[in-house]
């Protein structure tokens, strides 16, 4: 094969990969979890327990990383948006209201920026941080 062929598969590949990573950790992390918490006073909270969110948070953290230290920035940003918000939409999507869509649309865009910023931190840090030699 030649590197022309190569590189499209590696740009493919470097997108869908941090998406299936994404997908799989929501499943592992929030996918389990579909009751609602009722409390005494008949208010309800969840499905979601803190401490799942940061576990996914986490999880993610290292691909993300890994993605944006090998100059795949596109994949890590985009991938990992992409898979969140896929597995957010599917998730969510036996709701009547109608209203998971919006979700599903919030954890895109909050996906997003975060990817972003730890994208662009873990390439700063891969170049030096920007600084010069004295």
């Amino acid at each position: 094969m030649d590197k022309g062929q190569q590189r499209p598969v590696s740009r493919l590949l470097s997108i869908l990969v941090p998406a299936a990573v994404a997908s799989a950790a929501w499943a592992a992390w929030l996918g389990w979890d579909q009751h609602r918490d009722v409390h005494p006073d008949g208010s309800t909270t969840g499905p979601y327990e803190a401490w799942q969110v940061i576990g996914l948070v986490l999880t993610l953290l290292a691909p993300v990383c890994w993605a944006a230290s090998r100059r795949h920035v596109a994949g890590a940003v985009f991938g990992t948006s992409a898979g969140l918000a896929a597995a957010a939409f599917y998730d969510w999507s036996d709701d009547a209201s109608g209203l998971f869509a919006v979700g599903a649309g919030l954890v895109m865009l909050g996906s997003l920026a975060a990817t972003s910023v730890v994208s662009a931190v873990t390439t700063a840090a891969g170049r030096g941080g920007g600084r010069t030699a004295a």
